[in-house]
């Protein structure tokens, strides 16, 4: 099942990303005939921020996020992983108050339009509580993972030698 929720996560990145672009080539060519689409950047707008929260959460997944490793690296693996639940706790807190603010946020929006179009600004505030609860979820399916895996010396947030070599490219012809 978690394969088929990742494969459709990444086809909506992919749907969103071809939306964006497709969005932003049609706008300028019409902007250039003199026929602009007001409507446009709008809407580019709210496809990309949904486009940030659903690939924020493909990489917390995949721990691809950017981190500062200089001093944990010099850390024993029960030290390092003791932190790495330390840290995760306090950001799934954070991104619990984020969701709950953000859903206060999208009820307060629900009836102000977003632009110049008709939707409500509630599609973009909505955003917000979804990703958190999309990346508090997958940090903790990181965390049960790191948790079972600790014979194999598992983090929450960075790969092993063997997760980097697993998700390394691969030519297949």
């Amino acid at each position: 099942m978690l394969k088929r929720l990742v494969q459709l996560e990444l086809a909506i990145c992919f749907a969103l990303l071809a939306g964006i672009t497709g969005l932003v080539f049609v706008a300028a060519i019409m902007r250039f005939f003199g026929h602009p689409l007001i409507w446009s950047v709008d809407m580019a707008q709210l496809l990309f921020i949904w486009l940030c929260f659903i690939g924020a959460n493909k990489a917390m997944r995949e721990k691809s996020h950017l981190g500062m490793e200089v001093l944990v690296s010099r850390l024993r693996y029960q030290r390092r992983f003791w932190l790495e639940v330390i840290c995760a706790v306090i950001i799934i807190a954070f991104l619990a108050v984020l969701a709950l603010e953000g859903w206060r946020l999208t009820w307060l929006n629900r009836e102000r339009t977003f632009g110049d179009s008709t939707l409500s600004y509630a599609w973009v505030t909505v955003a917000v509580p979804v990703g958190c609860v999309l990346l508090g979820a997958t940090l903790v399916h990181n965390m049960v993972r790191a948790f079972r895996g600790q014979r194999e010396e598992l983090l929450i947030y960075n790969r092993t030698p063997a997760e980097i070599e697993a998700s390394a490219p691969t030519l297949e012809l």
